[in-house]
């Protein structure tokens, strides 16, 4: 009988007869690599603690080639496209994550690729994933691309001589702090100055109707207004405020920012956002059917709620029971402009470029068929649609086609490679269900012809 051995090669695991197994030798690293490329959650469940381990680590050094290999990628595309404002928008729609995302992706591979080709190589070998790069590549924004080189080398050889460990990601961003300083010791002021140029607050949309409101700010303002609202909470819960401290400071940060007294009750959202909602579940026939432009699906309950807040204004909307399209809005207002960006606000929910989630009441009313340039495109909700300043903009981009139907909700957009992308708009009242019984189309008889009238 013949002896067959296992093989670990770049095709896989594979067993072969003993006096024929190729004399190329791969590490025990390569070969974990491998079978981590080949392995099904089955043969997982099947390993031991200590294969467990092994596995882990070969899916790490996988991941951090793949974020060197996505730096390349990137790098080479921005060239392409020679720098191109839309870059980041082509890179998105193929790597499915944001354009804000896709942009800060571009910009570390922009930082790896001309300021910092070791700390990318040790990327491409294994060793630091995009996360703890894209922290060091942050650290070294503010300098010239001669003492970032400087900074990439020093710390390449701190990570060669074993004075600083790839394995903490926090560790590798604070000596390449040091080194920025050592680097640029009279530019501290001019990085914070920097820094503090780039503040900005971001709504990102969370999981079971939360969303998360980060701001970036200077340390001590956002130092001091932590340590106002911990104040707060920490007094209310004295005085036998029965909410936990941290549902007290999430509260008080609303409820300043809206306006409204912190020292009555939980916050009540008092700008405009749009909350579209079925009557039945409005009533509390149904819990279905609740959306939030900008977020998505939010629980009828807390609908409801947000309903009944003093500070809401109600708007019937007509739709199309069949499809649950928009048909026509409530209009109490003179201005009839008014009315049709309220009627494409409420239709379209969000801009209408697939992979945008820009609240359509955020947006602008784009005219589909253009006014000018020999388009005599009407002013209408027929010819219009959401589209955020950004889209709205890239619409006239010769590279780029975004095309919308109003009427289907269909959006479809056109990259520079001729790839296509498409997205259909989430009706804004589920369609009613159709009864079993109810003919859909007129039977015809053996004497009356398929399509002719009865008559």
């Amino acid at each position: 009988m013949s002896e067959f051995v296992q093989v670990v090669g770049p095709a896989g695991v594979m067993f072969v007869p003993a006096g024929q197994a190729p004399a190329v030798a791969f590490t025990p690293e390569e070969q974990a690599e491998i079978r981590c490329r080949t392995f099904t959650g089955e043969q997982v469940a099947e390993l031991s603690a200590e294969q467990v381990i092994e596995t882990l680590a070969a899916a790490r050094r996988i991941r951090a080639h793949t974020d060197a290999i996505e730096a390349h990628a990137l790098a080479r595309l921005d060239q392409l496209r020679g720098q191109d404002r839309y870059v980041a928008d082509e890179a998105a729609l193929e790597l499915r994550v944001s354009r804000h995302t896709a942009a800060l992706r571009l910009h570390r591979s922009r930082q790896l690729t001309q300021r910092m080709p070791r700390l990318l190589e040790a990327m491409e070998a294994g060793q630091i994933e995009a996360t703890a790069a894209g922290r060091i590549t942050e650290a070294t924004d503010t300098l010239e691309d001669e003492q970032a080189r400087h900074v990439d080398t020093q710390l390449a050889e701190k990570l060669e001589n074993g004075r600083v460990s790839p394995t903490n990601p926090a560790n590798l961003a604070r000596a390449a702090r040091r080194l920025v300083e050592q680097a640029d010791p009279d530019g501290q002021a001019e990085r914070a100055r920097q820094a503090r140029a780039g503040r900005k607050v971001e709504l990102l949309p969370g999981e079971d109707g939360l969303s998360t409101l980060a701001a970036d700010l200077p340390a001590e303002v956002a130092a001091s207004a932590y340590a106002r609202i911990d104040a707060m909470a920490h007094r209310a819960r004295h005085h036998g405020d029965a909410r936990t401290l941290e549902q007290l400071r999430a509260d008080f940060h609303a409820t300043l920012l809206l306006g409204q007294d912190p020292e009555v009750a939980a916050p009540e959202g008092a700008a405009t956002v749009f909350l579209h909602m079925p009557v039945d579940a409005a009533l509390g026939m149904s819990n279905t059917g609740c959306e939030l432009s900008g977020y998505g699906p939010l629980p009828a309950p807390i609908a409801r709620q947000i309903l009944a807040s003093r500070h809401s204004v109600w708007r019937k909307v007509l739709t199309d029971p069949a499809s649950g399209a928009v048909l026509d809005v409530g209009r109490k207002r003179y201005r009839p402009t008014t009315a049709i960006r309220d009627l494409v606000a409420v239709r379209d929910a969000e801009c209408t470029t697939p992979g945008c989630h820009r609240p359509a009441h955020h947006s602008d009313y784009d005219h589909l068929h253009g006014w000018a340039r020999g388009q005599h495109g009407t002013t209408a909700h027929t010819n219009g649609g959401a589209k955020c300043r950004w889209h709205h903009r890239m619409k006239d981009h010769p590279h780029w086609t975004l095309h919308h139907n109003p009427t289907s909700g269909t959006s479809t957009i056109t990259t520079p490679t001729g790839r296509c992308y498409t997205h259909d708009r989430t009706p804004a009242a589920p369609p009613e269900p159709i009864p079993p019984d109810t003919p859909t189309d007129r039977t015809t008889s053996g004497t009356d012809p398929p399509g002719d009238p009865p008559f």
